[in-house]
């Protein structure tokens, strides 16, 4: 019974990361649903593991799910032209694991609060901002 408890967190990670990477291949982004939802499962279910598994020790593994998915983040971003690209993608892994181990902890409401509450920093066109002051820039050396 105990471990359909846990396929149950692992399906609310599955379900939060996915909502975040569908917003993500919304606006066109590399990372989609598929790599948010195995992201945040993932970490949800290495959380589990070492909680049950490793008890006292079971900081290391929650260390070692940081630094790999700031491995796999940084393979996300990208060089082009005068640009960088692929900074939110590497940040929203990283937000994505860290909510796939509060779900993986028991922390549901906080998962889903804060799921929400990327979702709206994720929405935030910041293009337009940046658009906004290149124009301010543009205008003053005219």
């Amino acid at each position: 019974m105990e471990e359909l408890y846990y396929l149950v967190q692992i399906v609310l990670a599955l379900i939060l990361g996915g909502i975040l990477g569908w917003q993500r291949e919304i606006w066109g982004k590399s990372a989609g649903p598929r790599t948010y939802a195995l992201v945040t499962a993932g970490s949800t279910l290495f959380t589990i593991l070492s909680v049950q598994a490793f008890g006292s020790d079971s900081a290391r593994v929650a260390a070692q799910i940081v630094t790999g998915i700031g491995f796999l983040g940084a393979g996300s971003i990208l060089h082009k032209e005068s640009r960088i690209e692929g900074l939110t993608t590497a940040a929203g892994l990283w937000m994505s694991a860290a909510i796939g181990m509060s779900v993986g902890l028991g922390y549901f409401v906080l998962s889903i609060g804060v799921s929400v509450i990327s979702l709206l920093v994720l929405m935030i066109d910041d293009r337009k901002f940046v658009d906004a002051e290149v124009k301010k820039v543009n205008k003053k050396k005219i």
